[in-house]
């Protein structure tokens, strides 16, 4: 299995950007699909998740300006980046949850990352 970022680059504070990421390979079902990221210096965190029926979940500091969605007929996660500001800056990776065959184990896959920077 395998997630590939796209997206990702160097705007300005105020704009926006739209993530995605496809997962291929043996994929037979997804259940949860994240967006992590990671800024220099700091811990990775958890900004946004989104199970397989379209439940979402956000870190407070993005609540309101992101957006996560999904495709599954594409196995395809979306991240929707509006109002971005500096402190946004970071790697973004895509993680899912995915099982290889029917009744088979869930194992969590990430993608490599993608940069995105907010200039001020």
């Amino acid at each position: 299995v395998q997630l590939v970022e796209s997206g990702g680059g160097l705007v300005q504070a105020g704009g926006s950007l739209r993530l995605s990421c496809a997962a291929s390979g043996s994929v037979f079902s997804i259940n949860d699909m994240y967006w992590h990221r990671q800024a220099p210096g700091k811990r990775r965190e958890l900004a946004a998740t989104i199970s397989s029926g379209g439940n979402t979940k956000y870190v407070d500091s993005v609540k309101g300006r992101f957006t996560i969605s999904r495709d599954n007929a594409k196995n395809t996660v979306y991240l929707q980046m509006n109002s971005l500001k500096p402190d946004d800056t970071a790697v973004y990776y895509c993680a899912a949850d995915v099982s290889s065959a029917r009744r088979g184990s869930f194992y969590n896959y990430w993608g490599q990352g993608t940069q995105v920077t907010v200039s001020s």
